[in-house]
């Protein structure tokens, strides 16, 4: 359950946008930042990769702020917006990818 979580964490969309160098890597950041032993350095790089496939550099940015403070990702979950529905869907799809993936 707990790899789950980080791979969700670690989660980006399909819509992704380059983004610029002081964004680059923000999930694989927050990953290694991570206190989770299975936040290697390659798992973490494979994460990224994943997310830069199915996160927007905006969504990489919200997501990224969750290693931190999960309780927004719960906030997020139970809000009742549709922008808010809409990322949360990109946000599973981007778990289950890098579940896949980098699992």
């Amino acid at each position: 359950m707990k790899q789950f979580l980080l791979i969700a964490f670690c989660a980006t969309s399909l819509t992704a946008v380059s983004p610029t160098l002081t964004e680059a890597a923000q999930i694989k950041r927050a990953c290694l930042a991570s206190d989770r032993a299975a936040a290697t350095r390659d798992r973490c790089n494979c994460i990224q990769r994943v997310a830069n496939q199915a996160l927007t550099s905006s969504d990489q940015k919200t997501v990224a702020k969750w290693f931190t403070d999960p309780h927004q990702a719960q906030e997020l979950k139970m809000s009742q917006s549709a922008q808010d529905d809409a990322l949360w869907d990109r946000y599973q799809n981007f778990g289950q990818m890098a579940q896949a993936v980098c699992g």
